[in-house]
């Protein structure tokens, strides 16, 4: 392994961030996407598709996401989804955060319940 890569490895981040867009397209082809936020926010308005899972009560949950297919994360603003994410791609997932959060899915025009 050459050096690069080794930082890249030590240093760099094993999840994606990833648009709107993004999300939406991995999802049409079948992915998870998985809302770490509290209870008292995921009320608040939700994507269509999302699994709540918050964040404190992801290591142990896990078990009901698919390995197979690709996990995005969201929150409100894209920090928690990042936490998540890298927690996620550590025990072998390919992991997403969503950039902006539920703030930039709003923005975006997406649907919400």
């Amino acid at each position: 392994m050459g050096l690069i890569s080794s930082l890249k490895k030590a240093f760099g981040k094993p999840y994606k961030t990833i648009s709107v867009a993004g999300a939406k397209r991995l999802l049409s082809s079948g992915a998870a996407l998985i809302d770490v936020r509290s209870a008292q926010e995921w009320r608040s308005g939700r994507a269509l598709q999302a699994k709540h899972i918050p964040l404190d009560r992801l290591q142990a949950s896990t078990t009901g996401i698919n390995k197979t297919r690709p996990v995005i994360t969201v929150c409100a603003s894209g920090i928690r989804s990042a936490s998540a994410a890298r927690a996620l791609a550590e025990q072998g997932f390919e992991a997403y955060s969503v950039r902006g959060g539920m703030a930039a899915w709003r923005q975006a025009g997406e649907p919400v319940r």
